[in-house]
């Protein structure tokens, strides 16, 4: 056999053994990549929320985590949250969270440091969790919605820190009406 057509059988083999590893890395990406479950658009109205009577008012930033134990979207959120109250530590703010109505759970460890909240209300038209609100120094709803925007929440793609620092400095924020497709579990019966 010459060493031309040792070469050729060489490429042949080098080309089809590449096509053949491109082939299954599709076929192993197509497998496992598909819309996420609970991936869906809410809108989020903060028209009737309030808080609860002993927190309405002036004081601190009160920030009010909206979430539900049985909803695999918490795990995603938790990280992010943790983060937030690490982040935000010493400064006027104060966390909190309430539980879907009915349900039963807590929060990991790390997030010990969130008050317990009866439920406020106006709360029980939210259309879903994980979701935050954000009330100023004056007590006004600043911020009604989910912490960011996709499947995956981080500080990356947040909306909640924004508005956090934006209210801290002192400037008017009003987002009390949001849309957003993120991972969503429902918040009604």
């Amino acid at each position: 056999m010459s060493v031309r057509n040792k070469y050729l059988i060489a490429a042949l083999v080098a080309l089809l053994w590449g096509g053949a590893m491109l082939a299954a890395f599709w076929w192993f990406e197509a497998r496992y990549l598909r819309t996420f479950k609970n991936e869906r658009a809410e809108l989020f109205s903060g028209d009737v929320l309030r808080l609860p009577t002993e927190l309405q008012g002036p004081g601190p930033v009160r920030f009010v985590h909206f979430w539900d134990p049985t909803c695999p979207c918490n795990v995603g959120n938790q990280q992010h949250l943790e983060e937030l109250i690490k982040r935000f530590a010493g400064q006027p703010v104060e966390f909190y969270e309430v539980r879907k109505p009915g349900s039963k759970g807590r929060l990991p460890q790390p997030l010990a440091a969130l008050k317990p909240l009866g439920a406020p209300p106006g709360s029980e038209l939210l259309p879903a969790s994980p979701a935050v609100g954000i009330w100023d120094q004056r007590g006004e709803l600043v911020y009604i919605g989910p912490y960011s925007e996709g499947a995956v929440c981080s500080s990356d793609n947040s909306f909640v820190e924004p508005i956090l620092d934006a209210v801290l400095t002192g400037r008017k924020v009003r987002a009390t009406h949001s849309l957003a497709v993120a991972c969503f579990c429902d918040w009604q019966e």
